[in-house]
């Protein structure tokens, strides 16, 4: 049998085989977040600092931490969405323009994810599709097309924990931002950083009374056309569907 592209992949990325980096090139950083219309209108979330009191301990989280596909038929509050963001992106410290700290950790703090939201059932949203904005803290819609959950449910095999989710997480990778700095190697990076940013949301759900399904079963080109990405430069990488137990 011939050699697969995952092993010619995992050669290639090597050291020995990589080039000067954009940014060892003198190429400027690309921005910390993905630019938006400033005339939008923004859904501020909650301040938030933490996990809801009382905080469950972290290993009980660990230790009771089970993949779940069936969720009740009740809606998350605006503040409890707020506390599952601020535990998979939050900013916690910024460098302007250099780089961002996070409460998730990441490949040279490059934090290549923009986080995507498909909202079902969030007490005062409008179903749909948002983009989470870490700097800000603050929700930008995309898409209230009623057929949009349809239509993620369908380019991902139509897994019914997406469909009857109360929010589904996709997590959409910016090439350019891990690549400027680590070139090819950094494809590495997106992925272990994607496993970073999901488990932090299987801890933060106990904490609220939701369980969670990681989800890397998926139609790429399907998937990265329903959110109007061109799967090349800006791509989906991991998913998670969240609902309460």
């Amino acid at each position: 049998m011939s050699d697969g592209i995952g092993k010619q992949f995992m050669l290639e990325t090597t050291y020995k085989y990589l080039s000067p980096s954009l940014q060892r090139q003198g190429v400027p950083q690309p921005p910390l977040q993905l630019p938006y219309d400033p005339s939008a209108s923004v859904v501020a979330l909650p301040v938030i600092n933490g996990l809801p009191e009382p905080e469950m301990l972290l290993s009980t989280a660990i230790k009771e931490r089970r993949t779940l596909r069936r969720y009740q038929d009740t809606a998350l509050t605006l503040a409890e969405l707020a506390c599952l963001l601020w535990a998979t992106q939050a900013v916690t410290s910024k460098s302007s323009p250099k780089h961002t700290l996070r409460t998730v950790p990441s490949a040279g703090a490059r934090h290549a994810f923009e986080t995507y939201l498909l909202i079902n059932r969030v007490e005062t949203l409008t179903p749909g599709m948002y983009r989470y904005l870490a700097i800000e803290h603050a929700l930008l819609p995309l898409d209230d097309d009623p057929g949009i959950n349809q239509r993620v449910t369908a380019a991902c095999g139509d897994q019914s924990q997406i469909h009857e989710s109360a929010v589904t997480f996709l997590w959409v990778a910016i090439k350019e931002r891990m690549y400027w700095r680590y070139g090819e190697r950094g494809y590495r990076y997106l992925h272990l950083d994607a496993g970073h940013v999901c488990q932090n949301l299987y801890l933060g759900a106990q904490g609220i009374a939701c369980g969670v399904c990681a989800i890397a079963a998926f139609d790429d080109e399907a998937l990265n056309s329903v959110l109007k990405l061109d799967g090349e430069n800006r791509f989906v990488v991991y998913l998670a569907s969240l609902g309460k137990k």
